[in-house]
């Protein structure tokens, strides 16, 4: 094979820019930046390794807080090896410290224990690997990190973590309890047989993790997680026995409260003893003092709620009774009655209230109509003696024209005028005629011939 035109051998440190012998004797030129580096023109592993030890040299020393989770110390050894974890999220990093500056520490590192290390990052490039060279590790105090989880408290109040309105009530009686708990512990033993004993069919869906140690928060908050999922599980609760407070730290944990914070479940915090207080306490729904306490929380007991029921079962007895006993004493009372001991009473009275009533329309009817008939007596007796009738009766007689118009002047009769004149049992014509009076006379006298 042919080396590409215009490479130059690298030296023997590999170092890009630097000669460096080809397959087949030829020298090559390495790119100087990762960028140029192509399928055609690549990095060897040595040149990749020592680029990246170089930045990593030039990092400045700094402090990096974690967890041991296992410390190497052999005999006679002067090198101690530490794995320092993250106490939120599941990574960590290898650490080189001299035995000399664990030994000069007042108290001993053991596993599970926080520490600050002031170390300087060193690349190994013959295994590829990075660690911390430590120059100094000091312990984490009690009064600092109670310290920091006042401050923790503090902000997680701000945010409403804490509020009472958040919290959701618990279910009387849960189709299935969840509960995270150490493995094999006393705390998971407390809870069911606790509940049990209240409860003998409540289901439980077991999660056992890490309650102690590097990755108790990372387990526990995965089991939350899932059992949150779980439309099954009506609570949650976690459960863990008593201990120092380091040993509960994980349960003061930022993430795992906040975690805790957005579940949909109901969530039961029993985490040690009456006298410890997580944070977790602080933001789960409903908080236990111990694992006893909390399976009397989460199930009724059923010898109490069936004495309960009972008693309301007597007491609904004793009211239906004396509601009955009282009903019967009202109907009894209104039996007694007379109308309701002889009920043709009330059709009785009505009738003969209907009869007198009867009759004395009838009367008044009667005596109205009696004294109209008087008035209409009466009324005729006058009409009869004011009629033109009765005027003929007593001898006087109308005069009428031939049309039929009364005579009401002497002027208005003409002479040989044929007159009617209406008596009071007939009619008859006359007509009127004039006489003079002999000559000599002292006047005339006018006379009237009448024809029947």
């Amino acid at each position: 094979m042919t080396s590409p035109a215009g490479r130059v051998p690298a030296g023997p440190n590999g170092v890009a820019g630097q000669p460096a012998a080809g397959a087949n004797g030829r020298s090559t030129a390495l790119p100087e930046k990762a960028a140029d580096t192509t399928a055609e023109h690549p990095w060897p592993v040595r040149t990749l390794s020592m680029k990246i030890a170089g930045y990593v040299e030039k990092m400045s020393p700094l402090w990096v807080e974690g967890q041991v989770v296992q410390l190497n110390r052999r005999p006679g050894s002067p090198t101690c090896y530490l794995t320092l974890r993250d106490t939120d999220v599941d990574m960590s990093l290898s650490i080189v410290v001299p035995a000399t500056t664990l030994d000069a520490m007042p108290t001993p590192v053991s596993e599970g224990g926080r520490v600050v290390v002031h170390a300087k990052p060193v690349f190994w490039t013959k295994r590829g690997t990075l660690h911390l060279d430590a120059r100094q590790v000091r312990q984490v105090g009690v009064g600092e990190l109670l310290a920091r989880l006042e401050q923790l408290k503090g902000v997680l109040r701000a945010e409403g973590l804490f509020d009472r309105d958040r919290k959701r009530p618990l279910p009387f009686l849960p189709r299935r309890v969840g509960l995270i708990c150490g493995r094999a512990s006393a705390a998971e033993r407390d809870v069911v047989e606790n509940a049990r004993r209240r409860w003998p069919t409540v289901d439980f869906e077991i999660r056992e993790v890490a309650v102690q140690g590097p990755s108790a928060v990372t387990e526990v908050s995965e089991a939350l997680r899932a059992l949150d999922l779980d439309r099954s599980v009506d609570v949650i609760v976690i459960a863990r026995g008593g201990g120092s407070f380091e040993d509960l730290l994980a349960f003061s944990n930022e993430s795992l409260v906040r975690a805790v914070a957005v579940a949909v479940t109901p969530v039961v915090s029993a985490i040690g003893h009456d006298v410890d207080t997580p944070l977790l306490d602080f933001v789960a729904d409903v908080r236990a003092s111990t694992p006893t306490d909390a399976a009397k929380l989460i199930v009724p007991d059923l010898e109490e709620q069936r004495s309960g029921l009972q008693a309301t079962v007597a007491r609904g007895r004793r009211c239906v009774a004396q509601r009955l006993g009282h009903e019967r004493q009202l109907l009894d009372s209104l039996c007694s009655r007379p109308v309701l001991a002889e009920p043709t009473t009330m059709v009785t009275t009505r009738r003969e209230e209907l009869d007198r009533l009867t009759q004395r329309a009838r009367q008044r009817v009667l005596a109205r109509i009696h004294r109209e008939q008087d008035r209409v007596a009466h009324l005729r007796t006058q009409v009869l003696a004011l009629s033109p009738q009765q005027t003929l009766e007593r001898g006087y007689a109308v005069v009428q024209h031939a049309d039929g118009r009364v005579v009401m002047d002497r002027a208005d009769v003409d002479v040989e005028e044929l007159l009617r004149v209406r008596v009071a049992r007939g009619d008859f014509a006359v007509r009127p005629v004039t006489e003079r009076a002999p000559s000599g006379g002292a006047g005339s006298r006018s006379r009237r011939t009448a024809r029947r």
